[in-house]
């Protein structure tokens, strides 16, 4: 079977896919990306130029089409010089999100073609306008229909999807949506699991371990999209009701989502100025290598997930697999998989000061909350699992292949 791989920051969902696809001798797996850093064992990786830029003068409510039309036409420059050298996919598994999968129906017509249906933009019910500071005008609400053009026009071409939860696949449109299955992307808890002699060395040198009374906040960036600001505004309070907690941060100064503060700068900066916190308590470590990440989801003792409806993050799942006890927003998507009281504790995303009294309650409650450590990582084990997740999905790509 040749299976072809697109998704302009390779692996993203596709690591675990198109490496167990690799592994079989029969199969030749080609992956086309715009990464030329990064590489999977049996994989041919081919890298396309990144295109230009949107013109500047181009309608700001059609920037992100035009940006996924040039993204589209590198994948097909390099797609037709894939068909001249004799390469025909049995099956295309693409990520539409930047314009990768307008067109490879046009240069490949029999091969069927799986998208991964990350995210359907709405002017309402999700992440548009939800956070009142962020009130959505009209222009923003047009802009918001406006960028789905490239993921309308890809969806409508592909034969099936696949999004990791039941509300991602819900923002899709009622038409389309018979598609789609819902398939998470899999967590590896062989590796991600608790390990009770784990340690963090902080940089002040102080070294934590579960012994201590450790909140964690992990995001790939700090900004309003994961709740940075409602979280940092709890923490005095926190750290008043809680002396000896330490606070743990991880995540970036970039924006993944959303807008940077008004003032410049990133959200961090932007929150500091606004809230006065104990250098000796709360602790920004940036973005951190990956071990260390999962050494300090195993000594926390409470972590902190918020987010705007939106898409649902890895590290969320992680912490549950890793069996922390999680504070989460009542928010979708997470109320998917959070049932209050059982293998988490739910909170308002807008509320610093109920967030406050929550977790000091859990941490002055963790021996009597242990039970619901436990339940988090049996709901990632029973329903998020690589090893439930990756045999559905294996399973599909095999019936759309055998279809073809």
């Amino acid at each position: 079977m040749k299976i072809l791989f697109i998704h302009q920051n390779m692996p993203g969902q596709f690591v675990h896919l198109a490496t167990q696809l690799a592994e079989d001798p029969a199969n030749e797996v080609v992956f086309l990306t715009k990464r030329h850093d990064v590489d999977l064992p049996g994989v041919t990786r081919l890298s396309y130029a990144p295109p230009r830029p949107a013109h500047p003068s181009t309608h700001h409510y059609v920037r992100l089409f035009e940006n996924g039309v040039l993204h589209g036409q590198q994948v097909v420059r390099v797609c037709l010089d894939l068909q001249r050298r004799g390469f025909r996919p049995d099956l295309i598994v693409a990520h539409p999100g930047w314009g990768e999968a307008l067109f490879v129906k046009d240069i490949f017509p029999a091969a069927p073609l799986l998208n991964y249906c990350e995210f359907y933009y709405s002017g309402t019910g999700a992440d548009v306008g939800f956070d009142p500071a962020d009130p959505a005008d009209i222009d923003t609400v047009c802009r918001a229909r406006a960028r789905n053009a490239h993921l309308l026009l890809s969806l409508e071409s592909c034969d099936r999807g696949i999004s990791p939860t039941e509300w991602q696949k819900s923002r899709h449109p009622a038409p389309y949506r018979s598609k789609i299955s819902v398939i998470f992307d899999g967590i590896d808890t062989g590796t991600v699991r608790p390990d009770p002699a784990a340690s963090v060395a902080l940089p002040n040198g102080r070294v934590l371990t579960a012994a201590n009374e450790v909140v964690t906040y992990v995001a790939r960036n700090l900004e309003p999209y994961r709740g940075f600001p409602t979280f940092i505004r709890s923490l005095p309070e926190l750290c008043r009701r809680r002396p000896d907690a330490q606070i743990v941060v991880v995540g970036g100064d970039e924006v993944s989502y959303g807008r940077p503060p008004k003032d410049g700068g990133s959200w961090r900066e932007a929150m500091a100025r606004e809230v006065a916190l104990d250098p000796a308590r709360v602790h920004f470590l940036g973005k951190i290598p990956y071990g260390r990440y999962l050494d300090l989801l195993r000594i926390s003792s409470a972590h902190v997930y918020l987010t705007v409806p939106f898409v649902l993050s890895w590290s969320f799942m992680e912490a549950m697999a890793s069996e922390c006890l999680i504070l989460a927003s009542s928010t979708a998507p997470v109320l998917e998989v959070i049932e209050d009281g059982r293998n988490g504790l739910l909170v308002d995303f807008f509320s610093p000061g109920a967030l406050a009294e929550r977790v000091a309650d859990a941490l002055a409650n963790r021996a009597a909350l242990a039970p619901l450590r436990r339940r988090a990582r049996e709901t990632v084990m029973e329903r998020y699992a690589l090893s439930k997740c990756l045999p559905a999905q294996v399973a599909l790509v095999r019936e759309m292949a055998a279809a073809g």
